[in-house]
């Protein structure tokens, strides 16, 4: 990764913490079921954001890659954002610069 995010996942990790902490306070009769929902939510939280970080990390290309179809170089068109949904249903954007072919017209939005 060309970014190291310790300290943003620390962070990440302290909020959960911290936020069920309140939580329980403010639910102090919680079933066990109750309680496993809630940390799931915040989990899924912090997981969403976590994903999002190291995708951006390794999705900084210096050079336009090369046309899959003909061999070209590839031609950068700005940057485009793309919304995913995680497994436990959050939205994640990403933000990549989408790469077009000048010869055959096929687009790239880089993986990640």
């Amino acid at each position: 990764m060309k970014q190291d995010f310790t300290s943003d996942w620390h962070t990440l990790t302290d909020e959960v913490m911290s936020g069920m902490k309140e939580w329980r306070q403010a639910h102090p009769k919680a079933t066990l079921k109750e309680i496993e929902q809630e940390i799931d939510v915040k989990l899924a939280g912090m997981r969403a954001r976590m994903i999002a970080n190291a995708a951006m990390a390794s999705a900084a290309e210096e050079q336009p890659p090369k046309c899959q179809q003909c061999g070209g170089t590839m031609e950068w068109r700005g940057e485009h954002v793309r919304m995913l949904v995680t497994q436990h249903d959050r939205e994640v954007e990403l933000k990549r610069h989408y790469a077009v072919c000048p010869t055959c017209n096929v687009g790239r939005f880089p993986p990640g």
